[in-house]
């Protein structure tokens, strides 16, 4: 048994499956951690959310700010596009939809001494923290009135947590660091706007660090496999390994053997061409 984790597929369906093959992977005794963003912006996201449903029983994945804005869109929160739509007019949306309202957003494993989050773990959260709270906001993503709790995760999030602030702006802060948060002040505070590279004139100019390297970060044990950060690509250290290589923008999609002394990584070039906007 092999067990791999991949970085934002994002419907990148010919270049995930050339993928799996180059690393001859079997679902029938390998695993998979998905880290997020499946679907969105790749023009065969339908094709990639079916096929990961097919083979469910083998994988691990966590939720990502497209994926979950996917779920939004279903419920009507959100406005649809041409790459998600197909998806929301297929015969099995519901069964789609529910089975992918039912991942988690923090996936971990002691023995190999990984945990998993789409776009990292809050610089304020330790790994206690960061699994409560994980678990406070799947059980509102999982619950009946998850449509009206949706529309409120839209609006705009604090940039620090609060422990005693209101349950729903306390919910956007969890929502909003496990799906979208890159850079981070000193002290912990989340800077969502910037997109661009932790090198990047601007990002340095305004004193951000990615929120790995915030110095006022609590230890979370495991190392931290992530996505979402695809100007970032691959990187890893003693605390994080990120696998968004950015095969949406033409780049490459990347895999890394998490059973191993050391990750193998693996790598496809995407034909993907996305224009960045």
């Amino acid at each position: 048994m092999a067990v791999w984790a991949v970085g934002d597929i994002q419907g990148c369906f010919d270049s995930f499956q050339a993928l799996l093959k180059k690393i001859n992977f079997d679902p029938k005794k390998d695993e998979l951690w998905v880290a997020g963003d499946l679907v969105n912006r790749g023009d065969k996201s339908l094709e990639t959310l079916n096929y990961l449903y097919s083979i469910k029983d083998s994988i691990k994945v966590v939720l990502g700010n497209h994926d979950v804005a996917l779920i939004a869109a279903y419920a009507g929160v959100k406005k649809s596009n041409e790459t998600i739509q197909p998806i929301l007019d297929a015969p099995n949306a519901s069964e789609l939809i529910h089975w992918l309202r039912h991942q988690p957003f923090f996936h971990w494993d002691f023995t190999l001494g990984y945990c998993m989050a789409h776009a990292g773990i809050s610089p304020q959260f330790d790994f206690g923290m960061a699994r409560t709270h994980a678990s406070r906001i799947e059980k509102k993503l999982q619950g009946r009135n998850y449509k009206s709790w949706l529309k409120h995760m839209f609006k705009k999030s604090s940039n620090k947590f609060n422990a005693k602030a209101s349950s729903l702006d306390i919910e956007k802060y969890i929502l909003s660091s496990f799906t979208a948060m890159r850079f981070c002040e000193d002290d912990g505070r989340l800077d969502f706007k910037q997109k661009g590279k932790p090198t990047e004139y601007k990002v340095s100019k305004k004193g951000l660090k990615p929120w790995f390297a915030c110095p006022t970060r609590r230890s979370t044990s495991l190392k931290i496999v992530f996505g979402h950060w695809s100007t970032l690509g691959y990187y890893q250290d003693s605390n994080v390994l990120a696998l968004d290589t950015g095969c949406l923008w033409g780049r490459a999609l990347t895999v890394a053997r998490l059973d191993s002394k050391e990750p193998i990584i693996v790598q496809v070039q995407c034909e993907s061409k996305q224009e960045i906007v």
